[in-house]
């Protein structure tokens, strides 16, 4: 297990944040977080033809970089770092593991070029509207209709569903509940009676969006009736990446309440020298530091394909989550009155700790997983 990085992975790291820096300003997020899309194409295309970011985490047999979760889990820390506004966490993390993890080896080389180019955005449909983030929350039902099927159902919470061109849908056999008589599938985006609706959402830097489908032709992606065990490892990559995205930032937000306390003068001195002040920073810290380590313990086991990635994965989304919610409310403390307006930044990252909070489960839930996976 390694538990520092390379040099060349930190020269990575800087090359990347240096992009960022200059391509995901708060005036960027601002602005994109305003449209439908949720992003710059320009960017996008950036990222993907000068940085082929995309193809960090893919095999180069099917046309990716054949990095592992290591180095995908830097990129994700700089993006939450910076705020990014892009469909990358759909695409090169959950669309692109459900098909290594699912798909036959005809089906990964035919799909993941593709995604690991940029050229095409996908995405995983799993959850729905009874907002459970597990294979027995799914009700969607995929019938055989000739040589392929049609899916019926609702999925909700698709991580950019509305501008996907691949979406990875999760359904069941009629009759069947839990983890029997699941299947993986994939859905063009212009597919019948598809219907795709953008949500409203109290983080408008990462769009979500609610997909009705009816009688809507699907191929199927591997062997039918054998997507638990490929849903169950997708889920636990998907925790550790989004650790590694909020890790990210709660740093950033740890970094800018230390600055301004630094600014910020009160009786003559800076309130950075203030007891109460220094408690709060020491405390951010502490947990960002903490999330740190589970994060990137949980990224090295992920690399590794370690047996007990069902435990240290939600380990580190649960810390991670809570980490980051707690640095955001300290943050906006330590910016005082300002901290609360809108046109102080803060309140972008705090929105988006506690969209991350909630999304592919709740701490509460993931900490249940953990003690589930607990050696007896």
């Amino acid at each position: 297990m390694q538990f520092t990085f390379t040099e060349e992975q930190e020269e990575f790291r800087r090359y990347l944040r240096r992009f960022l820096d200059d391509k995901s300003t708060p005036a960027d997020v601002r602005r994109l977080m305003a449209t439908d899309d949720g992003y710059d194409r320009d960017v996008w295309r950036q990222l993907c033809n000068d940085l082929g970011l995309p193809a960090v985490g893919i095999p180069e047999t099917y046309g990716g970089q054949g990095f592992g979760f290591v180095e995908l889990g830097i990129v994700l820390e700089e993006m939450g770092r910076a705020l990014l506004c892009a469909p990358f966490f759909a695409s090169a993390v959950l669309a692109a593991n459900a098909i290594l993890n699912a798909g036959s080896e005809e089906q990964k080389r035919e799909l993941l070029p593709e995604i690991a180019s940029g050229e095409t955005i996908a995405t995983l449909a799993f959850a729905e509207d009874n907002g459970r983030w597990d294979s027995g929350g799914i009700e969607m039902t995929a019938t055989k209709s000739g040589d392929g099927y049609v899916l019926d159902g609702a999925k909700s919470f698709v991580l950019d569903g509305h501008i996907a061109g691949l979406i990875v849908v999760v359904a069941r056999k009629a009759g069947t509940s839990g983890d029997t008589g699941l299947s993986f599938f994939t859905v063009a985006a212009d597919a019948s009676g598809l219907d795709k609706r953008l949500l409203k959402t109290v983080d408008e830097t990462r769009k979500v969006a609610r997909l009705q489908f009816s009688s809507v032709p699907a191929t199927l992606l591997g062997t039918e009736g054998e997507g638990a065990a490929p849903l169950s490892r997708t889920l636990d990559q998907a925790a550790v990446c989004l650790a590694s995205e909020m890790v990210g930032g709660a740093e950033q937000l740890r970094e800018s309440a230390l600055e301004y306390a630094h600014m910020r003068m009160q009786f003559g001195r800076s309130i950075a020298s203030f007891q109460a002040i220094k408690h709060k920073s020491a405390e951010m810290l502490l947990e960002v530091e903490l999330a740190k380590s589970a994060a990137y313990y949980a990224a090295q086991a992920a690399a590794d394909g370690a047996n007990d990635l069902p435990m240290v994965a939600p380990l580190a989304k649960a810390c991670a989550a809570d980490a980051y919610m707690q640095a955001a409310v300290q943050t906006v403390q330590i910016h005082g009155g300002v901290g609360f307006t809108w046109d102080n930044d803060t309140h972008l990252w705090f929105k988006r700790a506690k969209s991350s909070e909630v999304f592919l489960g709740t701490p509460a839930y993931h900490r249940e997983r953990l003690m589930q996976h607990w050696p007896a």
